[in-house]
């Protein structure tokens, strides 16, 4: 088994367009469009696992640990809402980027340049993200063993990703990035998606249960996402450490 969970190919990859993650027109703007139907996903999911009633900051106590979080599109949000936030990714420029942002704005996240299995804190999270990162590392099977590690017991584990389906292939690959251009070619390897039934059973053996299992799909009439059956090309997974 390896001991490592960084692809330096892919950190390059995102390394380069780091400078990019806060412009919504930009190289991330996909991101920026489906980052509403994540937020929202992730708070009702957690407000009602943790039965929280807190209006103004529905996620007020909760430690949340965001695992690639780039240049922290879903940190600040999470911490907008009352939630203690860290933020770990393996390139130090998006965690550059990801510090000048919040610094900007006020916000007191901690970023972390690291890795999971190099992370080093005796803190256990009440939620750990894993959103768009899996079909990137270099050993899905470590990765998770490693977030699993950093989860309390009884704490939640969203996973968000693609399928390796050809349908998967035609729309991530040749209509996202070579068709409408909407990611730099490149951007993702189909080899490294992930079936749902692949990263259930990984996740078991990590003392992973799986709560639910949704699709996310994309409209592109209306240029909105909204959450489906259909998991056949994105889908989040929700596990219960066990």
């Amino acid at each position: 088994m390896k001991n490592n969970t960084i692809n330096k190919k892919e950190i390059e990859k995102f390394s380069k367009i780091a400078e990019e993650w806060w412009n919504p027109n930009g190289k991330f703007k996909p991101l920026h469009n489906f980052n509403p139907i994540r937020v929202k996903y992730i708070k009702e999911n957690i407000t009602r696992k943790f039965d929280l009633k807190h209006s103004s900051k529905p996620l007020k106590n909760i430690q949340v640990l965001d695992i690639g979080c780039g240049g922290g599109l879903l940190c600040e949000p999470m911490f907008r809402m009352g939630a203690e936030v860290v933020g770990i990714d393996a390139s130090k420029k998006n965690i550059e980027v990801a510090k000048f942002h919040a610094k900007k704005n006020k916000l007191k996240i901690e970023y972390k340049a690291t890795s999971p299995e190099k992370f080093k804190t005796n803190k256990k999270f009440d939620v750990v993200l894993n959103m768009e990162i899996v079909e990137h590392v270099e050993d899905i099977n470590f990765f998770i063993q490693e977030s699993s590690r950093l989860l309390k017991k009884n704490g939640l584990m969203f996973v968000a990703t693609l399928n390796k389906t050809l349908k998967s292939y035609a729309f991530a690959i040749l209509g996202a990035e070579y068709i409408l251009k909407w990611l730099p070619i490149g951007t993702h390897d189909w080899d490294k998606f992930v079936k749902p039934d692949e990263l259930i059973n990984i996740s078991k053996k990590n003392k992973l249960s799986l709560e639910k299992l949704e699709g996310m799909q994309f409209n592109i009439l209306n240029n909105t996402w909204k959450i489906s059956n259909d998991t056949s090309v994105n889908y989040i997974a929700i596990f219960i450490k066990t």
